[in-house]
């Protein structure tokens, strides 16, 4: 299933210059089926009326089940594009660390379906979603 011999610190120095980095996402564990990465709320991920925006929400998501669809792959045969996002925000949350769990519910030849839930420090749940993945050929 997932490559768990990559370095995390590998994993996240791909994120270097990216969304991934101005929003402080970072991949923390990985698993056979499974990565985590957290996320802060702070004033990069927070909208107007201080809560955490769900386009922050959302690109967690993302960035999870992109990397796991990744780790998944033939890196040198295929790339990975993401197809569909959905997100349902749950509890608003000001300030603190937020940390998303993407586990893969389906792992075809030409798609993945990701099911994120993101969590506060406290484990209550604040976003869940769902990311599918399309795995393209390369050329």
């Amino acid at each position: 299933m997932i490559d768990t011999t990559i370095p995390l610190s590998a994993i996240n120095a791909i994120g270097n210059n990216t969304l991934m980095q101005s929003l402080g996402i970072k991949i923390t564990k990985l698993g056979e089926d499974f990565l985590e990465g957290t996320m802060p709320v702070d004033q990069r991920t927070i909208q107007p009326a201080g809560l955490l925006h769900g386009g922050a929400s959302a690109a967690l998501i993302e960035t999870l089940g992109s990397f796991g669809s990744t780790l998944l792959i033939d890196r040198e045969k295929s790339n990975i594009v993401g197809l569909e996002i959905n997100a349902n925000h749950v509890k608003g949350i000001k300030s603190g660390m937020v940390t998303g769990k993407a586990s893969i519910i389906h792992f075809g030849r030409t798609t993945h379906i990701w099911q994120v839930d993101i969590k506060d420090e406290q484990e209550r749940l604040i976003c869940t979603g769902r990311l599918t993945v399309l795995v393209v050929e390369k050329k």
